[in-house]
């Protein structure tokens, strides 16, 4: 039976320190049941985020260059190691609740088929990797995945899927920790702009078909990602 949750789509960018904080403040209030299975669909202003497993050598620039070029530096507790967030790309936060058994490697690769789906709808042809995460075009990954669970149960961090990306981005960054593989965009294999505006329907159509979800928009003031009505 189809379950019922929340879409969270703020109208502006968000800072990666705020989205950050409200996914897991969230995550801990799906931990209680106090909030149902959740998605937020957002974009931040340029930041580089480093999962557990970064090295040094995978950030080539030094963090004043990073800071000069107008980027900040996380280091969070997703797994995996370099990425980039920034204008162009639509990030999506799945805070899903799978239970006491959950199949992270499956969760993993149904995130890949939603974004694979939702290309496929904008004319783009996309594609697993036999050995790495994410979604590609040949040896070029278009949408990173990282994921975390958190007390083994709720789901953290999710997708971020190259739109209009400036991808000259991601020459501070060993991407992902996979020094001989590329990045692309939607745009760059399209040949014509595809926007994030574009695959935000696309994206929430088939993560709602995937997951067997229907997603309603969040409360007024749920988190700070979700601004409270005017008074």
């Amino acid at each position: 039976m189809t379950r019922t949750g929340w879409l969270i789509r703020p109208p502006e960018l968000v800072p990666y320190d705020e989205a950050n904080a409200a996914m897991h403040e969230l995550a801990e209030r799906r931990l209680t049941g106090e909030v149902p299975d959740t998605l937020i669909l957002t974009e931040h202003p340029p930041v580089y985020t480093a999962g557990r497993r970064w090295k040094p050598e995978h950030i080539r620039w030094t963090d004043d260059r990073i800071r000069a070029a107008g980027a900040e530096l996380r280091f969070i507790d997703r797994g995996g190691s370099l990425t980039f967030h920034g204008p162009g790309q639509l990030v999506g936060y799945p805070i899903l609740d799978f239970g006491s058994t959950p199949d992270a490697l499956g969760y993993v690769r149904r995130l890949e088929e939603v974004v694979i789906r939702a290309a496929a709808d904008v004319g783009v042809a996309l594609e697993r990797n036999e050995v790495q995460t994410g979604v590609w075009s040949g040896r070029r990954k278009v949408c990173a995945i990282g994921a975390r669970l958190m007390r083994a149960r709720v789901t953290l961090h999710g997708f971020a899927l190259n739109c209009t990306t400036d991808l000259s981005w991601f020459d501070a960054i060993v991407p992902c920790g996979l020094a001989d593989e590329g990045v692309t965009s939607l745009s760059e294999l399209a040949g014509h702009q595809i926007r994030v505006a574009d695959m935000v329907l696309p994206v929430l159509r088939h993560f709602e078909r995937v997951f067997d979800l229907e997603l309603a928009p969040a409360p007024e003031g749920t988190s700070s990602v979700v601004p409270a009505a005017a008074p």
